[in-house]
């Protein structure tokens, strides 16, 4: 899709004219998937301000056809060195290059010595984060892939329950591990994170691993996982019980659930981060367990599983229109059990579309 890719290098752009820079220095693996399409594990992307005619996208010999049919649009070189020798090229030509911006949030100390050292003629500027803001609003090629995401984890989900998946005897490794295959089985080409299934009292850890705890009648079981599809990543989580369940697991349920409901409704543009997190915490503050919902309400997924904006009490910003966020509230009880529900939705006018689409009322196996 070289339209879409240089659609986004320059509105890219725009952001280095206001920064004063004659080009940036792409670095991040992910922001170059992002402005480019390259898919590979080496790469590096010397943007010029005034177009891609003066772009050069940078790679190994190991991605030279897949350079070719994913960068069709941008001069190539090879360098396995693909920073530095961009960086290189950058000198060649000072009077082009003179103010280069580098994503500082990705360079070590040592990385930038390095780079400085050879930029001669060049001006190496700090400029953290400019694709990353161009990253929090989606498209709808990146919706589309989110949505192809959570619906590979809808469907592992579903299936699990309606094959016997979550059942006395098993262990929480052997639920995750199914889990993960099922999503597989649906079309995702990855796992978003490593799945967390927290049976009776490990549910009350918010991020328990599976270990060899075998599900027990009258546990609350988690479940929090997520697909990746196109690059993009789902999460999610459900909570079920195993067995009818006892008085206080439906009225903990039954809180989550209202403060998940509450943190949902706050989603909309111009709302605050933190008083989105505000809204849906007052819920079970008001209960008198503030103290044991100890994270954020949410944050943002994409090509990272966590990334901008987050939902939280230092959440900074105001959330915009194609933002897509997780809302998840938990409250955990130690030694006893907990609940956790989340879904992945985008920020819409009005009601923000939901994404994640598995019941999110008590599900008792």
């Amino acid at each position: 899709m070289p339209e879409l890719h240089a659609g986004r290098r320059a509105a890219l752009r725009d952001l280095l004219g206001a920064e004063d820079l004659d080009a940036l220095l792409v670095t991040d693996l992910l922001n170059i998937r992002y402005l480019t399409g390259f898919t590979g594990s080496n790469a590096a992307l010397l943007l010029h301000a005034d177009g891609d005619d003066r772009t050069v996208f940078c790679t190994d010999g190991r991605y030279t056809t897949q350079a070719a049919a994913e960068v069709p649009d941008l001069e190539r070189v090879l360098d396995r060195a693909s920073a530095p020798a961009l960086v290189r090229l950058a000198a060649a030509h000072p009077r082009r290059f003179g103010r280069t911006g580098f994503e500082s949030q990705h360079v070590s100390v040592e990385r930038f010595a390095e780079l400085d050292g050879i930029a001669e003629g060049v001006e190496l500027r700090r400029a953290p984060g400019l694709t990353e803001r161009l990253r929090l609003v989606k498209d709808d090629t990146e919706v589309a892939a989110l949505r192809a995401a959570c619906a590979a984890a809808d469907a592992a989900l579903t299936d699990l329950i309606e094959h016997g998946g979550l059942r006395p005897g098993r262990t929480e490794r052997e639920v995750a591990r199914e889990l993960e295959n099922r999503m597989l089985d649906h079309g995702a080409e990855g796992v978003a994170f490593p799945s967390i299934v927290a049976a009776g009292a490990n549910s009350a850890i918010p991020h328990h691993r599976p270990d060899g705890t075998t599900l027990t009648t009258g546990d609350f079981v988690k479940l929090d996982f997520g697909a990746v599809v196109g690059g993009y990543h789902s999460d999610m989580t459900r909570t079920l019980v195993l067995g009818s369940p006892a008085a206080w697991q439906q009225e903990l349920y039954d809180l989550v659930l209202q403060a998940q409901e509450q943190g949902r409704a706050a989603l909309r543009p111009g709302a605050e981060a933190a008083a989105v997190d505000g809204a849906a915490r007052r819920v079970i503050e008001q209960a008198g367990r503030g103290e044991e919902f100890p994270h954020g309400l949410g944050h943002g997924v994409g090509l990272e599983v966590h990334e901008a904006p987050s939902l939280a009490t230092t959440g900074a910003g105001t959330l915009s229109a194609g933002m897509a966020v997780t809302v998840e509230p938990g409250v955990y009880l130690a030694g006893r059990g907990g609940v956790r529900i989340e879904d992945t939705l985008v920020v819409r006018e009005g009601t923000p579309e939901l994404l994640t689409l598995s019941p999110k009322e008590l599900v008792v196996v």
